[in-house]
């Protein structure tokens, strides 16, 4: 699970993103979604952390898979506040 600190410093260097924005960017960006397969993918491997039986790749993999997820959310964050700012749903 992400800490706060983490979160607080993708949203600082994400900054510079979210002021490029256009209309079209930022729904694009709120309507990102993982792909069926890494959906699946990332549920078993959640699966088999809760009963840590994870091997070495695969927590790293997991690790990554988490780094994205919270990378991709933080933009989705700037993106719906930029199109609240501006009046869009």
């Amino acid at each position: 699970m992400p800490d706060s600190g983490s979160i607080a410093v993708l949203d600082e260097i994400l900054d510079p993103v979210a002021r490029a924005f256009s209309r079209e960017v930022a729904e694009a960006i709120v309507n990102v979604k993982a792909s069926p397969a890494a959906q699946e993918r990332i549920s078993e491997l959640a699966e088999r952390c809760n009963e840590d039986l994870l091997t070495p790749a695969e927590r790293a993999e997991y690790a990554s898979y988490v780094n994205a997820v919270d990378l991709i959310s933080v933009l989705q964050a700037k993106a719906r506040a930029w199109l609240a700012e501006r009046g869009a749903s």
